[in-house]
């Protein structure tokens, strides 16, 4: 497209400029009358947060997203973007993305007084006209607002007092488009105030002198909770002034987390797609693992336990089979619960743990919302069942080793000499008889449900045992003698 490149060009095109807020509300309207979706990737929001997202933008709002971490604020706040012209027009040169019609720099005034109708015109895209800052203590008035520099003074000659010697910060340099600050509570107050009469009234003072700067811009925060809520963390002109306050939150639905997880972690890694086959119990226990945590007393309420963990975790899962497949020769990778268990390290990071669970370790924490998991899955799964046959097995005495480094069809020869738990395991699932490793998955599942409901008992490298007289006469604990001491009793 040959875009005008002159202003009297521009006005020979009779193409008007609109505010910021009002270009996003119209590029919305005309998205919501053709039926597009405003945010690809973004899943479990349809019905909550993003029916409060349109209606901020039809009221022409700043606004600001509460939630702990891992609920795809930042993703959200860049996706606003969407909503922008592809391009818009600018006055060459400016930093401030001045409108060749209503110019606010010094700059594009003076551009403006001294060429008239052939001031030079650039066009920026709508990537140009998004700017974002993570609110850290060590920001100052100069990184948001701007300052006065010397050399320009100096170069051009002008008074330190003359508009022409600012560096611009990054709101100036946001202007006609969205700005966003994450984690706005940890903004020092000063800069907060600053950010306010900008925002408010339109002006500042740089370094004692007083600068107006009218901008066009969208702004758009996001902040913990918490921290949104304690006294002084944002100052109360600032909190008054933002029109919508839009409460994110992790996913409500295992379903849903499983599609967040299927979208976001990079399982995917072969030319041929079934060389990877992920079973949806498996999924689901990674997935239960989070919402497992956010219920446990452990782990902090207030930090969250992010959607990360189980996307971490999955990809931790797949590459733990993918490596036994390796050591194995297999072609299939097949994931299992043992391969969750190894991709603990991914899920420890992830959790920050109250006194509690700090005593216990992160290690012994993670092993209890694994096996918690698995035990809430398995019941949906296996509900009405019996496994008698299989825990009669064990309490005569004999003990099952599926390691994680071992085949499919090693641990499938060690699996058919335990009674019925083969044919039993497969009842929920259609697995064919020649798939090895899913049979195997199935089976090692049903050995973890059982385990759960402290019918049997599991150590570290993946051996099922009977439970001694001592632990069926304290079935209601958490942990067992064998998941500490990683020994058969």
């Amino acid at each position: 497209m040959d875009y005008p490149r002159t202003l009297r060009e521009l006005r020979s095109a009779r193409y008007e400029t609109l505010s910021v807020k009002d270009e996003l509300r119209l590029n919305l309207i005309r998205k919501l009358r053709a039926g597009e979706k405003l945010f690809p990737g973004i899943v479990g929001y349809d019905e909550t947060v993003i029916p409060q997202l349109v209606n901020a933008i039809l009221s022409r709002h700043n606004l600001i997203l509460l939630g702990l971490r891992g609920q795809a604020k930042s993703r959200i706040i860049r996706q606003l973007t969407n909503l922008l012209d592809e391009t818009i027009p600018i006055i060459a040169g400016s930093e401030v993305n001045d409108d060749p019609y209503r110019p606010i720099s010094a700059f594009g005034r003076q551009t403006l007084l001294q060429k008239g109708d052939a001031t030079p015109i650039d066009w920026i895209g709508r990537d140009q006209r998004f700017v974002e800052k993570l609110a850290t203590p060590d920001v100052t008035v100069a990184d948001i607002i701007g300052d006065v520099d010397p050399i320009k003074a100096a170069k051009g000659g002008h008074l330190l007092s003359d508009e022409l010697t600012i560096h611009y910060g990054l709101l100036p340099r946001a202007n006609r488009g969205v700005f966003a600050i994450n984690e706005l509570p940890d903004l020092a107050g000063k800069i907060q105030v600053g950010l306010f009469n900008i925002m408010q009234e339109g002006d500042v003072q740089i370094k004692g002198y007083p600068v107006r700067l009218p901008l066009d811009v969208m702004l758009v925060f996001s902040a913990n909770p918490e921290d949104y809520t304690a006294r002084g963390k944002i100052i109360t002109p600032l909190k008054d002034r933002i029109g919508s306050e839009i409460t994110t939150h992790y996913p409500k639905e295992l379903q849903t987390a499983v599609e967040i997880t299927k979208q976001e972690a990079w399982t995917e890694r072969f030319a041929d797609p079934n060389r990877i086959v992920i079973a949806e119990f498996i999924r689901e226990v990674v997935e239960q693992i989070a919402f497992e945590a956010r219920d446990d007393s452990r782990v902090d309420k207030h930090s969250g336990v992010s959607q990360r963990l189980p996307i971490s975790v999955m990809e931790a899962v797949v590459s733990n089979a993918e490596r036994r497949s390796l050591l194995t020769s297999e072609q299939t990778i097949a994931p299992r619960v043992s391969d969750i268990y190894a991709a603990i390290p991914a899920m420890t990071g992830k959790m920050e743990l109250e006194y509690e669970g700090e005593q216990l370790g992160a290690d012994r924490v993670a092993r209890d919302l694994i096996k918690r998991a698995a035990g809430e899955v398995f019941e949906g799964y296996f509900v009405g069942i019996d496994f008698s046959p299989t825990v009669q097995w064990f309490d005569q005495g004999n003990k099952l080793l599926l390691a994680d480094t071992a085949s499919a069809e090693e641990c499938r020869t060690l699996i058919e000499a335990v009674p019925d738990l083969l044919e039993t395991a497969l009842i929920p699932f259609d697995f064919d008889q020649s798939q090895s490793g899913s049979l195997v998955a199935a089976c090692e599942f049903v050995l973890e449900g059982l385990y759960a409901q402290n019918k049997i008992s599991r150590n570290e490298e993946g051996g099922y045992a009977a439970i001694t007289k001592a632990k069926k006469d304290r079935r209601g604990m958490i942990y067992d003698d064998l998941t500490e001491s990683g020994k058969y009793s």
